[in-house]
């Protein structure tokens, strides 16, 4: 495989996924660590993507000012954002995760809707506070500097105290057998204390993820009340999902 063929791979699984592990990239490619850290570097040195301990960081997720020029599949997530707006209504009291597709909803949500929303996400956080009826709480906890998001004790027992109409997430991974997965530990538990927190559980996943594990579980897919995509919500690909309970938009 040429280093340019190797390349965009690389770049389209950190695009798709968010975050990536070098290990991971080394086996899908079927080349060393070292190969796949040399091509990190190298992309990161022309700004395709960001470079962390042990894996890489698509610009999108980390630089929501910029998401409109760095975020992939844009039209993707602003179609999902749409649809998850109609969720919302004067007075809800909603959970938004972290992620780029979630950074669009905070983006779009219109100016005069009142409601609360709690996250654990720094770049939604300030998205919101641009919006002036949307009171903004964000859960404390060790702050990651790689996904900017909070995680930990501290953040998973502020969510065991609250209760939320909609908890709106997003996920690296999913599959309509093994649910939903990330490759970590921490995040996974952040993301299990939202789904008790929840009094309904929203998905929000570009189809390019569906039909995709990872080695920890958040949660069953029958977890997850709705799920949205950018896809028509008859199309095909969606049919692995149809024998469980979710409302598919």
């Amino acid at each position: 495989m040429l280093k340019e063929e190797r390349q965009r791979m690389i770049l389209r699984d950190v695009e798709v996924h968010n975050r990536v592990l070098l290990t991971d990239l080394a086996e899908q490619l079927g080349v060393s660590v070292d190969t796949v850290r040399r091509d990190v570097k190298e992309l990161d040195a022309i700004q395709k993507l960001r470079k962390v301990h042990g894996g890489a960081v698509s610009l999108g997720f980390i630089a929501p000012a910029a998401a409109n020029t760095n975020t992939y599949a844009i039209t993707e997530k602003i179609a999902i954002a749409k649809k998850a707006i109609d969720f919302l209504k004067n007075g809800s009291v909603i959970f938004l995760d972290g992620g780029t597709t979630c950074q669009e909803l905070a983006r779009l949500l219109p100016e005069a809707l009142q409601l609360t929303c709690f996250t654990i996400s720094l770049p939604v956080a300030l998205l919101l506070q641009t919006k002036p009826g949307v009171r903004v709480i964000l859960i404390g906890g060790e702050v990651s500097a790689e996904a900017r998001i909070t995680t930990g004790a501290t953040a998973v027992k502020a969510l065991s105290d609250i209760h939320v109409d909609y908890g709106f997430i997003g996920t690296g991974y999913v599959d309509a057998l093994h649910g939903l997965t990330e490759f970590d530990w921490d995040v996974v538990q952040v993301k299990k204390a939202v789904v008790e927190a929840s009094r309904k559980v929203i998905l929000l996943c570009i189809s390019e993820k569906l039909n995709s594990q990872h080695r920890y579980r958040t949660c069953d897919i029958s977890a997850v009340n709705t799920i949205i995509t950018e896809l028509n919500p008859k199309s095909s690909r969606l049919n692995s999902l149809r024998n469980h309970q979710l409302h598919i938009l």
